[in-house]
């Protein structure tokens, strides 16, 4: 069939994008599911730094790409042997896909399924397949999924089922931003209430955190961006304290207010520095923890015997360290309790066709969520 989406044919684009236009709009031919397959008609994607991260090229992927990974929609076709998904289901994407079978997937670790992170790697779905086309040339698949566009074959382990009643554009943002953001709260450091925190990196993963870091009942939770902006925002939801990364004391400050550094510190720039800066502040047996992602060349320095002298944790936490099938699900009800905000975080929709100045507001660090209304 013939479909629409945004194709990047080369990294490293000058900026503003909507004049050097990297990511091109085109026609291209989507193959129908295969056997384990589905497809879907995207109904909203999320623009995330990841994506961007492939745009700039500090996150280098095969290319030609379709890009996107953070969306849901309505499942318009099913592959032969798929049972969990008919016609007209609601589904989220999840930009892991997870066999089931691999050795992480059996211990309850799908985020580091081995054959879906080399199936990512390669630009591919799970099974190693790709079903994009432009005149005779295959497209890569980002993230096994490519939701920049009107419609997606992907795995059915790239899916999750939601209620159908559930706002398909405000469902987009679980499948990445909470996910990542509140999983790294509440699966990777387990954060026990009274507790204090930092959340370094104010996007839409960081803002999850802190709202994650909320309903984990934190004591304390300290704001941390370049952004005067998000900082404002972040005192909105709630944040106790906020201080700009910019200013030269800001690791004097945030560990005066929180009375020798935190005891949980979350990274969400994917920076080095907001790295060091979150290890920084971390109290003697405190938790670091990092859901960025730095250019893959980037190296972290930090003292080594302070992990030992100081029984400190320093882990990386890779979509929220979720059970997608589990926790979405339970994000997706503590939103409608009006537990866990996540409405709040959706600053812009835009159409596909502006896709190009999304990414400018992103790079530039407007607003906090953008989606793409199909």
């Amino acid at each position: 069939m013939k479909a629409t989406a945004a194709l990047l044919h080369s990294m490293g684009a000058p900026r503003p994008y909507a004049q050097s236009q990297p990511l091109v709009i085109d026609e291209v031919e989507l193959d129908p599911p295969g056997p384990g397959e589905v497809l879907v008609k995207i109904a909203a994607a999320g623009l995330c730094h990841s994506d961007l991260s492939v745009i700039d090229g500090n996150r280098p992927r095969p290319l030609p790409m379709a890009l996107g990974h953070e969306a849901a929609g309505v499942v318009e076709e099913v592959g032969a042997g798929v049972t969990r998904f008919t016609p007209g289901d609601h589904v989220v994407m999840v930009f892991v896909p997870s066999c089931g079978l691999c050795g992480f997937c059996a211990r309850g670790r799908p985020a580091l399924c081995e054959p879906g992170a080399a199936a990512n790697a390669a630009g591919t779905l799970l099974n190693g397949e790709r079903r994009l086309h432009r005149h005779g040339q295959s497209i890569n698949h980002h993230l096994g999924v490519s939701a920049f566009a009107s419609h997606a074959t992907l795995s059915q382990h790239s899916l999750v089922k939601i209620a159908n009643d559930f706002d398909l554009t405000k469902a987009a943002l679980f499948g990445c931003a909470v996910l990542t953001g509140v999983g790294a709260v509440v699966n990777s450091a387990k954060l026990p209430p009274g507790a204090s925190a930092a959340v370094i990196g104010l996007g839409g993963v960081g803002l999850a955190a802190l709202l994650g870091a909320q309903l984990a009942g934190a004591r304390q939770v300290v704001a941390v961006d370049l952004s005067e902006e998000k900082l404002s925002f972040a005192k909105s939801l709630g944040a106790t304290h906020t201080v700009n990364a910019g200013d030269a004391d800001a690791p004097q400050v945030i560990r005066e207010i929180s009375g020798g550094g935190v005891e949980y510190a979350f990274e969400m720039a994917g920076s080095v520095p907001a790295l060091e800066l979150a290890y920084g502040v971390t109290a003697r047996g405190g938790v670091t923890v990092t859901s960025g992602l730095p250019h893959p060349e980037r190296m972290l320095s930090i003292q080594a015997v302070s992990l030992v002298a100081e029984e400190r944790t320093l882990k990386g936490s890779y979509i929220g360290a979720s059970v997608p099938s589990i926790d979405l699900p339970h994000y997706m009800s503590l939103y409608e309790q009006g537990r866990l905000p996540v409405d709040r975080l959706l600053t812009h929709t835009l159409g596909l066709e502006q896709i190009n100045e999304g990414f400018d507001r992103l790079a530039s660090g407007e607003g906090v969520r953008q989606v793409i209304v199909m």
